[in-house]
């Protein structure tokens, strides 16, 4: 251990170790809050984009291209700068709020074509048993065909889901406080690069193991195959 001391002061890190208790705490908050709502705009956008009607999914294909063709840096920039032009007067949104709509925004289209592909996946003769004994369609996709869907789409859900946890650490630029922030901090406050960075790749790969086992238990569950992450 004492060599690792010659490159890493550990005394250092353990006194800011409440500093990135709070940017992990953070930064797992931000990502649940962002996760609820780019899964429900996610379910609506991919139920758009399987519409027949061109009004629903030509405005929802151009949404999607436009995201996957934009960085998400410009559009958080896009988001925290742009929004209060267009809100009316009065209504104005703070970094974290701004941040949320920043990464939901981008995260749904990603998520609505993970939940379309798991739709598709569902066999067609369970969708027309389903009608053969009555039930309606919006029955059908809410009790047969999403839970289904859902399920089949596990994996890259999860996987989604961890690139989202990622992507908070962008956050920063706006002044959010999050686990970035926390490593931000350190460096600013002791101008020690290797402690400050390092501590938060250290916390970010803890979180991301901790994803890669929720993934293996929730396959285990369903009963899939285990799900190898690159």
């Amino acid at each position: 251990m004492m060599w690792l001391q010659d490159f890493f002061n550990l005394r250092l890190v353990s006194e800011y170790a409440d500093v990135f208790a709070q940017g992990i705490w953070q930064t797992l908050w931000i990502s649940a809050v962002c996760l609820v709502l780019s899964l429900v705009l996610g379910t609506v956008l991919a139920l758009a984009r399987m519409s027949k009607n061109p009004l629903f999914w030509r405005p929802v294909a151009g949404y999607i291209q436009f995201i996957r063709s934009t960085p998400l840096l410009v559009q958080i920039y896009l988001v925290y700068y742009g929004l209060p032009t267009i809100m009316p007067a009065g209504m104005l949104f703070d970094e974290v709020q701004s941040g949320i709509i920043a990464l939901t925004l981008h995260t749904s289209p990603y998520m609505g074509e993970i939940i379309r592909a798991g739709i598709g996946s569902v066999a067609r003769g369970q969708i027309e048993g389903a009608l053969s004994v009555g039930m309606t369609p919006r029955q059908t996709m809410r009790y047969i065909t999403l839970p289904q869907a859902v399920a089949n789409v596990m994996p890259p859900l999860l996987g989604q889901t961890a690139v989202l946890i990622k992507d908070t650490s962008l956050l920063s630029i706006i002044a959010v406080f999050e686990l970035l922030g926390a490593g931000l901090l350190m460096f600013s406050e002791t101008v020690v690069a290797t402690e400050s960075y390092v501590t938060v790749a250290i916390c970010y790969l803890g979180i991301y193991a901790m994803m890669l086992v929720l993934s293996g238990i929730v396959q285990n569950r369903l009963g899939g195959s285990a799900w190898q992450a690159n």
